[in-house]
C-alpha cells in the first residue's frame, strides 16, 4: 500500500498557511468554460476571479496570416514560374506572412512581403493558437492552472486512471483544494469532486512576493521555468496569468531580475544562419526585449501551440493574444516592466504549504 501525506480542505487561512476548505464536493461545480477548452469545474469563486480578456478593438492579429514555407522554396518577382527568382529562402525553420492571394494560370499565388511571390505549394497557413490566459480580480484564494496534457482523472492520490470518465483536456483550468505526496515524491492535486491529478499533468500558479528592488507600484511579471507559466503583477496584486514557453535545455532562458528595454509590436526575428537549427520568422508580434545581454524577449509565438512546455530558442513564448495583453497592460506601468525569471522546485506547493505569505 502506498503511503501518502495529503493536505485537503479548505480557505488557505495564510495563503498555503492554514488550510481548512469546503469540502470539494460542495465546492465544485462543472461549466462550459467555451467549445474550444472542454469544462472547467471548480467552485463559483472561478466565475467570479477569473477571466478571460477581451479583444482589443486596434488588434492586428484578426488581420495577419501566417504561414510555414517549405525548405528551399523559390520567391518569384511575379506570379509566375516563368517570372524572376527573386531568392531561395533555404533550409530552416521558415515563417512569412501573407498579405493577399491571386491566381494566374490556374495556379494559386501568395504575396509575401516585398511584394514577392510564393506558389501555394510551398506554403502552409499556420492558425494561431486560441489559447488564453485570465485576468485575476481578486487576490487567489489557492494555487490554480491549467492541464498541459490529456488525462482521465483518479479519485484518489496515485490511484489508477479512471478510463470510463470523460478525459480532461489540455488547457482546461482548475483550482487546488488539496495535495498529497505520493512515496516517488511526485505531488497530486485534488481539483474538485473527487478528482485527482499528478503535477505532471498540469502548470500551476502561486501567488508570489514581489522581488527585492521592485517598487510597491510598480509592474512586474513573473515567469517560472519549471511550471512554464507567466504571472503578471501590479505592485503587491496579481492581475493576470498564463502559459507560456520558455528556451529549450539546449537554449536556456537566463534567470534573473531584468527590466524591459525595449518594445517592438512586430519584428523579424533570424538566426544560427548556416546550421541544422536556422531560424527567420517574420512578424513576431508584441515584443518586450528584456535580457540585453543574450537578446532575449517576451513575445508572441503564432508558430506553435506547445505553451507550458519549453520550446523556444531563448525567448520566452507566449499565446499571442496573451502578448498582446502584456504589451498593452505594460504601456500603463509607472516604470520599465520588471521581469522575474527564475526556476521553482518541483515540489514548491508543497514546500510552501505553512508559509505565511505578507498581505493574505
Amino acid at each position: 500500500m502506498r503511503r501518502f501525506m495529503i493536505l485537503c480542505g479548505g480557505f488557505f487561512g495564510l495563503l498555503l498557511g492554514l488550510w481548512v476548505t469546503t469540502p470539494a464536493t460542495e465546492a465544485a461545480r462543472c461549466f462550459s468554460e467555451n467549445d474550444v477548452f472542454d469544462l472547467v469545474c471548480n467552485n463559483q469563486d472561478v466565475v467570479q476571479n477569473y477571466t478571460t480578456p477581451l479583444p482589443f478593438e486596434d488588434s492586428f492579429l484578426p488581420n495577419r496570416t501566417y504561414a510555414r514555407i517549405e525548405d528551399n522554396a523559390n520567391v518569384y518577382a511575379e506570379p509566375s514560374f516563368g517570372a524572376e527568382i527573386r531568392r531561395n529562402v533555404g533550409d530552416g525553420f521558415l515563417y512569412s506572412t501573407l498579405h493577399g492571394a491571386v491566381r494566374r494560370d490556374g495556379e494559386l499565388w501568395y504575396i509575401m512581403n516585398g511584394g514577392e511571390y510564393i506558389h501555394s505549394s510551398q506554403v502552409r497557413v499556420t492558425e494561431i493558437s486560441e489559447f488564453q490566459g485570465m485576468l485575476v480580480r481578486e487576490r487567489p484564494q489557492r494555487p490554480f492552472g491549467w492541464v498541459v496534457a490529456d488525462f482521465w482523472p483518479s479519485w484518489e492520490p496515485d490511484g489508477e486512471p479512471d478510463q470510463d470518465y470523460p478525459k480532461i483536456r489540455r488547457y482546461t483550468f482548475f483550482e487546488i483544494y488539496g495535495v498529497a505526496q505520493d512515496d516517488e515524491g511526485w505531488l497530486w492535486y485534488d481539483i474538485g469532486e473527487g478528482r485527482w491529478m499528478r503535477q505532471t499533468f498540469a502548470s500551476i500558479v502561486e501567488y508570489n512576493r514581489r522581488p527585492e528592488g521592485v517598487g510597491e507600484d510598480e509592474f512586474w511579471v513573473e515567469v517560472d521555468l519549471y511550471e512554464q507559466t507567466l504571472a503578471a503583477y501590479e505592485g503587491d496584486t496579481m492581475v493576470f496569468a498564463t502559459l507560456v514557453s520558455s528556451g529549450l535545455n539546449r537554449w536556456p532562458t537566463r534567470e534573473g531580475l531584468f527590466q524591459v528595454f525595449e518594445r517592438v509590436p512586430e519584428r523579424k526575428m533570424s538566426g544560427a544562419e548556416g546550421r541544422v537549427d536556422y531560424y527567420f520568422v517574420e512578424d513576431v508580434p508584441h515584443s518586450l526585449y528584456f535580457d540585453e545581454k543574450m537578446g532575449i524577449a517576451l513575445h508572441g509565438a503564432y508558430w506553435h501551440d506547445r505553451f507550458g512546455y519549453k520550446h523556444s530558442h531563448g525567448c520566452v513564448n507566449m499565446p499571442p493574444l496573451d502578448s498582446e495583453w502584456l504589451f498593452k497592460w505594460s504601456e500603463n506601468a509607472p516604470s520599465a516592466l520588471w521581469v522575474w525569471v527564475h526556476t521553482s522546485s518541483p515540489t514548491h506547493y508543497w514546500e510552501r504549504r505553512g508559509t505565511d505569505i505578507p498581505g493574505a
